[in-house]
């Protein structure tokens, strides 16, 4: 099923709606967003993503993809949010929509 222009700017929203200092996941978005999966967040992400605060988005694990996680926690750690290692402290900084 298609993802629809809807669903791009509820999820865009959602991420615009997270303030410093906190993160959501995936899953958070999704299910604030009322779709199926995280995967889908991640897509509209990927592609739809560079105005909106990304850094604030973590997988559950609250470990950063490779590619972006130094960037990512660097930012993160600027807004002061919780970093233990490599990881965001979730249930310290999670959002709640």
């Amino acid at each position: 099923m298609p993802t629809t222009d809807e669903q791009i700017e509820k999820v865009r929203a959602l991420v615009a709606s997270i303030p410093a200092g906190a993160v959501a996941t995936y899953g958070d978005v999704a299910d604030a967003a009322g779709l199926s999966t995280p995967r889908t967040v991640g897509w509209i992400m990927r592609t739809d993503a560079a105005d909106l605060p990304w850094h604030r988005v973590v997988p559950a694990s609250g470990r950063p993809a490779a590619h972006l996680s130094s960037r990512q926690l660097a930012r993160l750690a600027l807004e002061g949010v919780p970093i233990t290692g490599d990881r965001v402290d979730v249930k310290r900084a999670r959002h709640h929509f």
